[in-house]
């Protein structure tokens, strides 16, 4: 087994298109990337604390690849914008690929490079690609809210412009 680790945006619509799927074994929200040990979810709102909302996915290589993680991660999230994702804004929104080993790296790198010269975009693809630091999970309430909380679910990513996006962007 092995881990990715994405940043999208609020963490409860980047569960979604990863759960579920063959070969992926667990799909946790969390913290990451920042200064602060063992965050809250307070914490990281408030935009200080350095970390930013992600998930951090356990996967059989063997049956879903790291670069069909990325595919699927890229048509979720605006790479374009670095100040957030849809209404979410501030850095702890913002879109990131954390790399767990070198040959995640290289292939992520790839990744936004091909897609950045796809002309899919207008705007730059700006989204960073770090190393994995320590992912914090977050609180039990926020773990699959898709399942836990589906109609509040439902209207907040309504809400939020995502989709919208994701289909003028993604539709094919």
């Amino acid at each position: 087994m092995k881990l990715a680790t994405f940043a999208g945006g609020c963490f409860w619509c980047m569960v979604t298109p990863f759960d579920e799927l063959p070969g992926i074994i667990q799909v946790v929200s969390g913290y990451t990337g920042g200064h602060l040990d063992d965050p809250t979810y307070e914490q990281v709102k408030a935009g200080d604390s350095g970390h930013v909302e992600a998930v951090q996915i356990t996967y059989d290589p063997a049956l879903f690849s790291y670069e069909k993680l990325l595919e699927l991660y890229w048509a979720q999230v605006d790479p374009t914008d670095d100040e957030g994702q849809f209404q979410d804004r501030g850095p702890s929104y913002r879109a990131m690929i954390f790399y767990h080993d070198e040959e995640q790296r290289r292939l992520a790198e790839q990744s936004r490079a091909e897609l950045a010269a796809s002309g899919r975009f207008s705007k730059p693809v700006v989204t960073p690609i770090r190393a994995a630091t320590a992912f914090y999970p977050a609180e039990e309430s926020h773990q699959h809210y898709y399942k836990k909380n589906p109609a509040h679910y439902k209207e907040d990513r309504a809400q939020s412009g995502r989709d919208t996006f994701l289909q003028q962007h993604w539709s094919e």
